[in-house]
């Protein structure tokens, strides 16, 4: 049985000096390389023997976060930018979450830009299917993808065939560190069994 592993970076230096996130290409925080090494060693053991594939955004946080994971198992780490944070645009970059407060937009529905070049929701939906098909097409049993809190937001709901447009009025979400899992049951059912575990980063 196919199972599909995500797992959001863990502590970044944006969440703790008010930086944005998106595509600003933050290290992890002193904090959040001592969560993933305890996430790669205690998962990393969950999965010894078994067959893994690592995906990881191309992002420093989320490559950070994807190492020890893969170090443990052997494996090397794909990145991919279709795994990516959602983007806000040029003009985000090197800005303040203070300041992205000031200068938003209406950011309720999916097709809703908050600066003028923000990426949508819906066009993280779209740029994440072929994504994950490739997950499924992998030979691997297990598929493992570190990425971030908002793409994995759109992730969870593109994954149980929802359509784009229920992301307007629900959402699934999780925190730093947090793992989430997914199977396919007998090949056709797509399933959550697991939503937003933060134990493998605790102390």
């Amino acid at each position: 049985m196919k199972q599909i592993i995500t797992i959001q970076h863990c502590q970044s230096e944006h969440h703790v000096t008010g930086m944005m996130g998106g595509w600003n290409d933050w290290d992890l925080t002193e904090l959040g390389r001592e969560q993933a090494r305890r996430l790669g060693e205690r998962l990393g053991a969950e999965l010894a023997g078994q067959s893994v594939k690592i995906f990881s955004s191309d992002l420093k946080r989320a490559v950070q976060t994807a190492a020890p994971l893969a170090e443990s198992l052997g494996l090397s780490v794909e990145r991919r930018q279709a795994l990516r944070e959602r983007h806000h645009g040029a003009s985000s970059m090197g800005q303040t979450q203070q300041w992205f407060r000031e200068h938003r937009g209406r950011d309720r529905y999916i097709d809703d830009r908050p600066l003028p070049d923000s990426e949508t929701r819906r066009e993280i939906y779209q740029h994440l299917l072929p994504m994950c098909q490739e997950a499924l097409e992998c030979q691997e049993d297990t598929v493992v993808l570190v990425s971030h809190g908002g793409a994995l937001m759109v992730w969870n709901a593109l994954w149980l065939g929802l359509p784009p447009e229920s992301m307007n009025t629900c959402s699934l979400r999780g925190g730093p560190g947090a793992v989430s899992r997914f199977d396919l049951y007998e090949n056709w059912s797509r399933r959550i069994t697991c939503l937003g575990d933060l134990s493998y980063i605790k102390d």
